[in-house]
């Protein structure tokens, strides 16, 4: 079993930054790749970013040069990095965990809520 606990979310402006954080524990050797999803209101999840062992990482377009996914791997930590933010980025960012032989998620995080607003 893998435990991921996310932090960084909260409220910011139109074009302003947040951080957001996600520590991992457990049987954390078995893992491959963790990332973020995020989901609105009404809206399916949608992928943001990954980011791999090795430290490949894959972005949706609509994030590609605002976010930036990295990870710490001595802390068992994986941050995103969002910039640029805009209204459309509201909604609950899920961290989540892969093992290398899945082709989904095996592990979520608690979610955060990230709201963009004036």
């Amino acid at each position: 079993q893998v435990q991921l606990v996310e932090s960084g979310g909260g409220l910011v402006q139109p074009g302003g930054s947040l951080r957001l954080s996600c520590a991992a524990s457990g049987s954390i050797s078995s893992i491959n790749a963790m990332g973020y999803y995020r989901q609105a209101p009404g809206n399916q999840r949608e992928l943001v970013a990954t980011i791999t062992s090795g430290g490949s990482t894959n972005y949706a377009d609509s994030m590609k040069g605002r976010f930036t996914i990295s990870r710490d791997n001595a802390k068992n930590t994986v941050y995103l990095q969002m910039n640029s933010l805009k209204p459309e980025d509201t909604a609950v960012y899920y961290c989540y965990s892969k093992f290398p032989w899945s082709d989904s998620p095996n592990f979520w995080g608690q979610g955060t809520q990230v709201t963009v607003s004036s």
